[in-house]
């Protein structure tokens, strides 16, 4: 049909007819109303580009002229490219023309209940042409009907390379795997990359691990110790990631550079301005006290300090807030005032015949353990009288800080381990009865107790212990031959035994045997070597509680062993805020500390920490 072709209301059928484009206007069952000026201006140059992709819909009115009730941007779009071109680019329009009003307006809701939102990918490349356009954010949101947020999160992405958009739209990657290509600024890696993760369920961290792999995050222990500022200033490149918070720091070189200077500054400071004799500088997130040790170092003590009368009445009501979790900041400032009075200070004459070494922590923190005298130094210091001689006479052996009764429960517990490991390695078994049994043992060893004895296997607190039912003994061992006098016919219950085949046979002689194994058998290194080759692990049947350890050792020991736990010397606040709780509350921290997470979480254990923990087991077995 041309333009000059005249239009009748009765040709219109519900078909796509030409209608010319000065009789086309808006109708009003047009439900979209308000419209964005930009997204108007982003439509007309893609019409342009691409053609009228999608019909109008209209409804024909009495006089020719057609509403269109599907379409109204489409339309205005191409009533700015008329405006703007001499030569008329769209003399007529294809519409597809409703019956009746009533089907128009039906055509009009449909169109905009249905419209299917735009992919992200698709998303991403418009918002991204309509601000190269000089679009702002608030004129995207409104031509798009989004939040402004929007907007900011996927022109983010905007200028990722088109492979990777083109593996979004795809359904290849994750929009999560997009975002982590944000961290990028070499598409050559970027390119090498999109392609391993295509079609693979690849984490974003795994993604920005590979695009930075020697990158450190702002976290880290070196970077909160020199500070972003430094590093920056230093030239240090940063890589910010625009949809969380995490830094990352993409020159590692010199980050550490930095962290060497820093710490060697803190460490000449100690000896320039606070009157040290020594100070060494470690690099590691803490210190080997088995490796203090083996220095040889003797340790000198600060001098304690003393509270006035009013000053103790206020420590202690400060510290009942504080264990109550009540006490405010002003107050957390006050008790920290007390306390540092309580610790005391080394005296000039202890800093001149002792030293200190200096760490950063894993918060980033400078840590010192200080008041230790070298080996040449010790006569001085004693001379000096900062430090005590050493008793020539053979000190008294120390008390061990275990009771026999706990002693003997950890030794149970670990026989029944043993014990249990043992019930799944027969072989190693009838190997120790066999040897047992032979020349080969000396026979005056007595590996197992062949006449049936019960070693004790289970603890007197069963708590946090597990039972291995199969080594569980009877309650009398005259029972056994109470049980045999009782059978009415032994060949009929021995028939009945054989019927049960060898499986069941091999069965009862390895329980049988595993429960006479008694704790040390033979020798301390010969049951350590059962215990290793049977691959028993003590704490898969026993875990330390406060009922069945922490509460039955000393105050003492239960700080040792936080000290142990967190890796860290007395010094440190978690320690000495442990100090000042009554022991069963110690013993329920430990407890807690062993079991769990959120106490683990909060109180800093690093996973190689926790690792230990659930490896650990006393000493005295």
């Amino acid at each position: 049909m041309t333009k000059q072709q005249t239009i009748t209301k009765d040709d219109a059928s519900a078909v796509i007819m030409q209608i010319p484009f000065e009789h086309l206007y808006i109708s009003e069952l047009n439900p979209r109303k308000t419209i964005s000026e930009v997204h108007i201006e982003s439509l007309a140059e893609s019409i342009e580009r691409f053609g009228l992709i999608h019909n109008l819909a209209g409804l024909m009115d009495d006089d020719g002229k057609v509403g269109i009730v599907a379409g109204g941007c489409r339309l205005r779009a191409i009533q700015t490219i008329a405006e703007g071109s001499k030569d008329h680019p769209f003399p007529t329009v294809p519409v597809r023309l409703a019956t009746n009003a009533a089907e128009a307006e039906d055509w009009a809701n449909a169109e905009n209940a249905a419209r299917e939102d735009m992919t992200p990918a698709d998303e991403i490349r418009a918002f991204g042409r309509m601000k190269s356009r000089g679009a702002s954010v608030p004129e995207i949101a409104l031509a798009f009907a989004v939040t402004e947020a929007r907007v900011y999160q996927r022109l983010a992405l905007a200028g990722l390379p088109e492979p990777v958009l083109d593996a979004l739209g795809a359904g290849e990657i994750s929009l999560g795997t997009a975002k982590a290509f944000t961290l990028s600024d070499d598409d050559a890696l970027t390119l090498n990359i999109l392609d391993q993760a295509k079609g693979q369920a690849v984490s974003e961290s795994a993604i920005k691990a590979a695009l930075h792999p020697e990158a450190i995050k702002a976290t880290d222990r070196r970077a909160r110790f020199v500070g972003i500022e430094l590093y920056e200033a230093k030239g240090g490149a940063v890589t910010r990631d625009l949809f969380s918070e995490d830094v990352f720091l993409a020159s590692p070189a010199l980050l550490d550079q930095l962290f060497a200077e820093k710490l060697e500054q803190a460490r000449a400071d100690l000896v320039a301005n606070h009157g040290w004799a020594w100070a060494d500088s470690h690099e590691d997130a803490w210190l080997n006290y088995y490796a203090l040790d083996q220095m040889k170092l003797a340790r000198l003590y600060p001098i304690e300090g003393a509270l006035s009368a009013q000053d103790a009445e206020e420590y202690d009501a400060l510290c009942d807030l504080a264990n109550g979790d009540v006490l405010d900041e002003d107050g957390e400032a006050r008790l920290a005032e007390l306390q540092t009075v309580l610790d005391g200070d080394y005296c000039e004459d202890q800093k001149a015949h002792s030293g200190c070494i200096i760490f950063v922590n894993t918060s980033g923190k400078v840590e010192i353990t200080a008041g230790l005298v070298r080996p040449e130094e010790k006569k001085a210091a004693i001379a000096a009288g900062v430090l005590q001689a050493q008793q020539t006479s053979k000190p008294d052996t120390p008390k061990s800080p275990y009771s026999q009764k706990l002693t003997a429960d950890m030794q149970a517990i670990l026989l029944a381990c043993v014990q249990a490991a043992l019930l799944a390695k027969p072989e190693l078994l009838l190997d120790l009865l066999g040897f047992g049994l032979s020349d080969a043992s000396g026979r005056f060893e007595n590996i197992f107790g062949l006449r049936l004895d019960q070693p004790t296997n289970a603890p007197s607190v069963e708590d946090g212990f597990t039972r291995e039912p199969r080594l569980e003994h009877r309650e009398d061992p005259s029972m056994y031959w109470q049980s045999a006098q009782s059978v009415e016919n032994l060949p009929e219950a021995f028939e009945t035994f054989r019927k049960a085949g060898k499986k069941s046979r091999n069965a009862q002689i390895t329980q049988a045997i595993a429960r006479t194994l008694p704790f040390h058998a033979g020798s301390q290194p010969f049951f350590e070597l059962i215990a290793k080759e049977a691959g028993a692990d003590m704490r898969k049947y026993w875990t330390p509680t406060a009922e069945n350890f922490f509460s039955r050792v000393s105050a003492g020991l239960l700080t040792d062993l936080l000290c142990k736990f967190l890796e860290c010397d007395a010094t440190d606040d978690r320690v000495t805020a442990f100090a000042k709780l009554k022991k069963s509350e110690k013993a329920d921290k430990l407890e807690k500390l062993t079991n769990d997470p959120t106490t683990q979480k909060l109180m800093g254990l690093t996973p190689e920490q926790k690792a230990n923990l659930d490896q650990w087991v006393p000493d005295c077995i």
